[in-house]
């Protein structure tokens, strides 16, 4: 067993949330290089199957090399488990198809900046109103300085982009949907794990079956084809992106998300977990794109946020 130093355990739900984000953050940045085949909905049901897999295995390892089988299938308690249950359907589920919705109609940059900076405060408010969550002055000034940190980032590029408001409308309503969606997530999750000792493994595979669940029954009611088989099958490359994101950004960014709505309040973890464009931008130098001043600054303004909420909690 590893033990952690008093400080960094106190802020070990904070440090699983940086760690999240840089996972999500290099996760995309393989994915993009590596070029979009599949289509977003198809991919997410896709990782959500690997990833459910993966943690099964996780179980039954963990379970052979502690000798306790009983940690396989644990007495859950069904408030906890109905939690996680809406938890996955709405953040997953719904969230997720919001998300890729808005993506289709005001593109990326637009998607993205909306949802990380809306959902980090609607998670802080809805966790204060009905969790009595609250948050010390220092706490909400970092939460805001982190947020236009990474708005700063996002809308870097966002300025340059063709403003075509055909679907605008509807794109921002998605957007705003998926936000809220991954707000009242966060916080069903906390509910469920805070005052409960349901492990964060258990509570991501629980999120991620009924995630799975809502999007196959969105898959039925459109009546859509999925062909991500032959797709699969005519490409090793594709399987092996997707192996690959199922695993980082699904299977070890949920349970680390988890984590840290474990350990730290709804709307800390979730600004922190917001902070993937922020670990992007090293990442583009490193491939030896040119990244922006402005940009720099923005990473500066949201290090200054994180900081505060590491020290000012």
């Amino acid at each position: 067993m590893i033990h952690l130093p008093v400080w960094l355990t106190d802020v070990k739900g904070e440090l699983a949330a940086l760690t999240a984000a840089l996972v999500w953050a290099v996760s995309s940045v393989v994915y993009t290089r590596v070029g979009r085949r599949i289509p977003p909905l198809e991919l997410n049901l896709s990782k959500g199957v690997i990833a459910i897999a993966l943690i099964v295995l996780t179980l039954l390892l963990r379970a052979v090399a502690t000798g306790n089988f009983a940690d396989v299938m644990p007495a859950i308690n069904p408030s906890a488990f109905a939690l996680l249950t809406l938890s996955g359907a709405l953040g997953i589920g719904l969230g997720d198809t919001a998300y890729f919705a808005a993506l289709t109609s005001i593109g990326p940059r637009r998607a993205l900046l909306l949802e990380q900076t809306l959902a980090p405060p609607l998670a802080a408010i809805l966790a204060l109103s009905f969790l009595q969550e609250t948050l010390s002055t220092g706490a909400w000034c970092g939460i805001l300085l982190t947020i236009i940190g990474v708005a700063w980032v996002i809308g870097e590029r966002v300025n340059g982009v063709n403003s075509d408001t055909t679907h605008l409308r509807q794109g921002i309503g998605w957007a705003l949907l998926a936000a809220l969606s991954q707000a009242i997530g966060a916080v069903l999750s906390r509910a469920a794990l805070a005052n409960t000792s349901i492990s964060p493994l258990w509570s991501t595979l629980i999120r991620l079956v009924a995630g799975v669940l809502a999007l196959l029954l969105w898959v039925l009611l459109r009546r859509q084809r999925l062909e991500i088989s032959h797709k699969l099958l005519r490409s090793q490359q594709v399987l092996g992106v997707i192996v690959l994101t199922a695993f980082a950004s699904t299977y070890l960014g949920i349970w680390l998300q988890q984590i840290s709505l474990k350990f730290a309040p709804a709307g800390i973890a979730q600004t922190l977990g917001a902070t993937s464009p922020l670990f992007v931008i090293p990442l583009a130098i490193w491939v030896g794109e040119s990244v922006s001043l402005r940009a720099i600054f923005g990473v500066l303004v949201a290090l200054a946020g994180v900081g505060i909420l590491f020290t000012l909690r």
